[in-house]
């Protein structure tokens, strides 16, 4: 499982998702079919989303299916951007 931030037209969003990679065709498509053709994700730690987000973020990784799943954790995009820190954050990955 990946944890990121999706940096969308809209605000960041805070995804838990079981795709390999942000890249991943298949997790670009699902988020196109949600609305989103253009991002910028950067990885986090799962320990780091864990500790900040505690019981939702149990709650979301009981409810993520084992294989080709994105859940978002929180679209308070306010409240993702200054949870974490740009050190925090992985390289960014972007699609257009």
């Amino acid at each position: 499982m990946k944890a990121g931030i999706i940096f969308t037209g809209t605000g960041p969003i805070l995804v838990l998702t079981t795709y390999g990679s942000f890249d991943d065709e298949q997790f670009v498509e699902k988020l196109a079919r949600k609305g989103i053709m253009k991002f910028i994700a950067y990885g986090l730690s799962l320990e780091l989303v864990q500790k900040k987000y505690g019981g939702q973020f149990q709650a979301i990784v009981n409810d993520v299916k084992q294989e080709d799943d994105l859940r978002v954790l929180d679209y308070n995009g306010h409240n993702v951007f200054y949870n974490f820190s740009f050190k925090e954050m992985g390289p960014p990955i972007t699609h257009e």
